[in-house]
């Protein structure tokens, strides 16, 4: 079992006893869509601290999705509930690259790949996405890609 899993249902039990009502159904929802990403596909089988990690970035963007969604609905209160699950699933996933980091990732591989012109974001991005691992969305990444390649 990954280490990040354990972590999961370690923290899950601690929070079930502390009545943390939030944290125990972020948790809970967090090892559902990790068990269910287990068993996806042809056959089961164990995620790596890295796969944990991914599903945990797509959660957590899942919420913040949901906020914006609730918020221009006028719904704050859901707004709200989904803001504090976005902010325990935080605490599982690693710092996020400031901007100034990106920037300078984007940079070493246009350089590492000699890429020039729009046409050669998909080469940029196959290098960058390695090194950025679940520290930035690919969202991001991409606009940072373009906007330096438009240069």
């Amino acid at each position: 079992m990954s280490a990040l899993k354990e972590k999961l249902e370690t923290d899950l039990s601690a929070a079930m006893k502390a009545r943390d009502e939030v944290r125990t159904r972020t948790l809970r929802m967090a090892l559902t869509a990790v068990k269910n990403e287990e068993v996806a596909g042809k056959r089961s089988r164990e995620l790596s601290d890295d796969d944990v990690v991914k599903v945990l970035t797509r959660e957590a963007k899942k919420r913040r999705e949901a906020a914006t969604a609730f918020g221009d609905a006028g719904r704050a209160a859901q707004a709200q509930a989904e803001r504090d699950e976005g902010a325990v699933l935080e605490e599982y996933l690693p710092a996020q690259l400031s901007e100034a980091e990106l920037t300078a990732l984007v940079a070493d591989a246009i350089a590492e790949t000699g890429a020039a012109g729009p046409r050669a974001m998909g080469q940029v991005m196959k290098v960058v996405n390695p090194k950025v691992a679940g520290r930035a969305e690919g969202g991001r990444v991409a606009a940072e890609v373009k906007r330096q390649l438009a240069e």
